[in-house]
């Protein structure tokens, strides 16, 4: 129970008293008590006025008066108008601080029984992972692990953009110019060499376009008409017909960028429950056409292309199946999805993708509620803005690019050279130093970009995130580093605190702040699980470790000569480390023991 849930309880119970009337706690407005005032929590009284039918001063020392004198965990009161500020008591404080150390799943929320799909990543495997995709992954897996917190049974997947014309862009290019390249002539990663031919092919492209122009072209039909571009829509459409040589080439160029992604999401320590591949799912959305065309939900144009007028919703028509018959991206998105909601009984499906798709998804929920898909209003588009570098937007097809493994490497790069200088790991060995050094990178990488709220536009500065100092990942693997070095020297000198909470202890005003934080772990879990932002905690790991810092600056905790209070200290800063362990665990995050 709250301190707010409690308090407003025992304010039921002192109504009752008082004034012989029957209240639901649950109406009752208990809220922080602003700082200004003296209290921790404050009661608003004016509601209660018809049944006191006095001022609202009188009403509140009434209140405040049994509920010191009734209760053990309220030590004094004050009125200011209608708002009545209760103190609450050292054995009150002893007494939650207690529960917060005896729940072993402390912060783990109730079982909800929903089930909750959640899609991220879902590249295209005509390139590799860049910075934006790291976002993508990052928000999606800890949204993921945030949602299982909250008590959800949680499924992650992700759809692997495998076909279509961008992969055979990558596909023709390979052939024009990849002098049979492989990842082991050429020494690179499958991806980042199927990604060196979509670039090559916008090279092409580039100039065919040209050259058209330079014969007198207009600019508009020399981009529909450039040879290359010809060439790669008839080699989707044989890849569609089944041509073997087509779908050999494709085999092998997907085989070695799927082993490209599976090194760089290791790397990240992502990891999906369920794989679809669009090559399996693009055909779904078909037989959804042809019944939503005899439900008259879509409408057939003279060239014989397929589309969902959404004019009266106060959108535009949508195509969903091309005059050759070929799907659209919206086509294998309604197919997959009625496949995973009868496969999966799901309750919610949240697609993590950037906000330059919002009306994508807006579209695909209207149709599926047109085509009678009850679960339409089930699907949420969890939309986050891009990462930007100081340089500005990056572009796939131009090349400008942050990888996703070279940045992953600039981390660690990073992490060493910043913890080098710190000159706190001499007495490690090069194994640990390289485990810590990773560590710190990626917890680095991690924290900068989910600390945002997912729906800002954020910019990405790797220096500024490895800083030990400030709202940071290394910052708080730091702070908990520091805390088990303490724990550590304690037991070396065998002081016990396991033990501690048993017995009352006077707490200062600075252990009993860590305390109310503490507390509101399980709410910030279910607060950031309703909102699907993890950055929310994020920011409350980074409070917490902040608070402490505070506290260990002004507190002796090791030199504290009364036992109990030691006893008491060791396990406080013992339950700030856990719980900075299981915030930082839902961002995919590990702290050290060492640093």
């Amino acid at each position: 129970m709250s301190p707010e849930q409690f308090i407003a309880s025992k304010a039921a119970q002192a109504i009752k008293a008082v004034y012989d009337a029957d209240v639901d706690a649950s109406t009752l407005q208990v809220s922080v008590t602003r700082k200004e005032f003296e209290g921790d929590f404050t009661l608003v009284v004016f509601p209660l006025l018809r049944m006191s039918h006095s001022t609202p001063e009188n009403t509140g020392k009434a209140i405040g008066e049994w509920l010191k004198a009734n209760v053990p965990e309220i030590s004094e009161y004050n009125c200011v108008k209608g708002f009545l500020n209760l103190l609450l008591s050292n054995f009150y404080w002893n007494s939650l601080f207690k529960e917060i150390t005896s729940s072993e799943d402390f912060g783990q929320l109730p079982s909800t029984g929903r089930n909750i799909m959640v899609e991220f990543s879902s590249p295209n495997t005509n390139k590799p992972l860049h910075l934006g995709h790291i976002r993508n992954n990052l928000l999606g897996d800890s949204v993921s692990k945030l949602l299982k917190a909250a008590g959800n049974n949680v499924i992650k997947t992700t759809l692997v953009n495998d076909r279509g014309i961008h992969i055979c862009k990558s596909m023709l290019a390979w052939q024009k110019v990849g002098d049979g390249q492989t990842p082991e002539t050429s020494g690179k990663k499958g991806d980042h060499l199927v990604g060196d031919m979509y670039v090559a092919f916008n090279d092409i492209y580039k100039k065919e376009v040209e050259d058209l122009m330079a014969g007198g072209m207009s600019e508009d039909e020399a981009k529909k008409e450039a040879p290359c571009l010809k060439e790669a829509h008839l080699m989707l459409q044989k890849w569609e017909a089944g041509d073997k040589e087509v779908r050999d080439l494709w085999s092998m160029m997907n085989g070695w960028v799927f082993e490209g992604f599976d090194e760089t999401y290791a790397a990240l320590g992502i990891g999906f429950d369920k794989v679809y591949y669009e090559h399996d799912t693009y055909l779904l959305g078909k037989e959804l056409v042809q019944k939503g065309l005899q439900k008259g939900v879509f409408v057939t144009d003279p060239d014989g292309s397929v589309w969902c007028d959404l004019t009266q919703d106060g959108l535009d028509r949508k195509i969903v199946q091309r005059s050759d018959g070929t799907s659209v991206y919206i086509t294998q998105d309604l197919g997959t999805a009625e496949k995973r909601f009868s496969e999966n009984s799901l309750d919610s499906h949240i697609y993590v993708v950037g906000n330059e798709q919002d009306y994508h998804f807006q579209v695909l929920k209207l149709i599926l509620g047109k085509l009678g898909f009850e679960w339409a209003d089930d699907i949420f588009h969890l939309s986050y803005g891009m990462v930007e570098l100081p340089e500005g937007k990056m572009k796939s097809r131009e090349g400008t690019v942050v990888d996703a493994d070279d940045l992953i490497q600039k981390m660690y790069e990073e992490a060493k050279a910043t913890s080098e200088e710190s000159g706190k790991l001499a007495d490690m060995s090069e194994e640990e130093k390289e485990k810590l050094y990773h560590m710190i990178g990626l917890g680095a990488l991690k924290y900068f970009i989910i600390k945002v709220d997912p729906k800002k536009t954020m910019l990405f500065n790797p220096k500024e995130s490895i800083d030990f100092n400030g709202n940071t990942g290394p910052f708080i693997q730091y702070t908990h580093a520091r805390i088990r070095s303490i724990l550590r020297k304690a037991a070396e000198k065998n002081i016990a605190y396991r033990d501690a909470s048993e017995g009352e202890v006077v707490l200062s005003p600075k252990e009993i702040r860590l305390i109310k934080i503490l507390n509101a772990f399980p709410a910030k879990i279910s607060e950031a699980a309703d909102a699907l932002s993890p950055a929310l905690v994020a920011n409350y790991a980074y409070d917490l470790a902040k608070e402490f810092n505070q506290y260990y600056h002004d507190t002796p905790v090791l030199k504290e000569e009364d036992q109990a209070v030691l006893s008491m200290r060791l396990l406080l800063i013992d339950s700030i480390s856990a719980v900075l362990r299981k915030a930082m665990g839902v961002l995919g995050i590990e702290l050290p023991e060492r640093m």
